[in-house]
């Protein structure tokens, strides 16, 4: 009996301290909040994606999706930390924690949104990959380029992609690889390779910033599917939903006409319920992500609608790089394209 009553005495105590030493670890919502800001990754300088103004300021498609979710969260676009980090590191960066998301044309692949840790959230780009030479080159296709350099970025789906065509189609193309998509690029110019590769997209991007964009041409084949996506860490289903939400309403907006510059008159005089739901006048579909009945309304009046970001930045607005995009994969489902939100009920 005595013995039966110190076994019972010694496992209250290791209970009571297991129960003492034992906390909940901190959601990514809770961390962001307490830190006061929200660090959100994207990729080097690239035009139409993610670029530095002349005061050292971000601004870009991508970076209009980090500025989205820090309004969600805060009420301003502000409350952020832009962390520019390589290919090479993207996916580590994000897992470890450094950054609370990833908003940088990274494709969503079965591998990486299984096997690293990490979660993809809504497509906001449609993207597929082309190749660029030289307008004299004389080359109008890609199978023209059996036995060819091409420059690549290591480290990436556009690699594994290039060794595929190559190999599928007999080219014996031989990849010319960097860690730099500067570097690249440089290498690409001074004749170094004969053609470069990269999402389609990213070559409009890298074309508008060369020294002389019409010596270039991007030749018509698309040898892949890159649907790019924001990406968070696995195991925190409420910001998955934070980051999966923003992205879908900044489509709904531009679905339902909202935009930055008219949002007030929406929430104050719209009679239709899913824009009433969606911009907090009725409902409680912000309580599940844990945030503000007014968070979908302050994305739009603070960044716009996903059609304003996307004119703005990848369309034919002064900073955009000049990707049509009426018809497109990227343009509303009500259009043709695929860009379509789940309801907001």
């Amino acid at each position: 009996m005595k013995l039966n009553f110190i076994l019972t005495v010694a496992a209250i105590v290791a209970i009571s301290f297991a129960g003492a030493t034992t906390t909940k670890a901190k959601t990514t919502l809770e961390i962001v909040k307490e830190r006061g800001h929200l660090r959100c990754q994207v990729g080097p300088a690239s035009p139409g994606f993610y670029n530095l103004d002349a005061k050292g300021e971000w601004y870009g498609s991508d970076v209009s999706v980090c500025q989205a979710v820090a309004a969600a969260i805060f009420g301003s676009k502000k409350k952020l930390e832009i962390q520019s980090v390589s290919s090479q590191v993207r996916f580590t960066a994000l897992a470890n924690g450094e950054s609370d998301m990833l908003s940088r044309t990274a494709t969503w692949t079965l591998l990486r949104d299984t096997q690293l840790g990490l979660d993809f959230t809504a497509v906001n780009f449609y993207d597929g990959q082309g190749f660029m030479v030289p307008k004299d080159s004389g080359i109008t296709s890609a199978m023209d380029l059996k036995g060819a350099t091409v420059c690549v970025l290591t480290g990436t789906t556009t690699e594994l992609n290039l060794a595929d065509f190559s190999r599928a189609n007999n080219l014996n193309i031989k990849p010319v690889t960097f860690e730099d998509s500067n570097v690249r690029n440089d290498t690409y110019l001074q004749g170094g390779c004969d053609a470069l590769t990269n999402d389609k997209s990213g070559l409009a991007s890298n074309k508008a910033a060369f020294p002389n964009p019409g010596d270039h041409t991007v030749l018509p084949e698309t040898i892949s599917k890159e649907p790019l996506a924001p990406a968070v860490r696995q195991g925190d289903a409420q910001w998955f939903d934070i980051v999966k939400w923003t992205v879908y309403t900044l489509i709904n907006a531009e679905e339902h006409g909202i935009t930055k510059a008219n949002v007030d008159k929406m929430r104050s005089t719209s009679t239709n319920a899913s824009v009433r739901r969606m911009l907090g006048v009725e409902g409680n579909l912000n309580e599940g992500l844990g945030l503000s009945k007014d968070w979908a309304y302050n994305i739009i009046k603070e960044v716009g609608n996903y059609g304003e970001i996307y004119e703005a930045y990848m369309g034919g607005g002064k900073l955009g790089i000049g990707i049509g995009r009426s018809g497109s994969a990227n343009d509303l489902w009500t259009r043709g394209g695929l860009m379509y939100s789940p309801p907001f009920r």
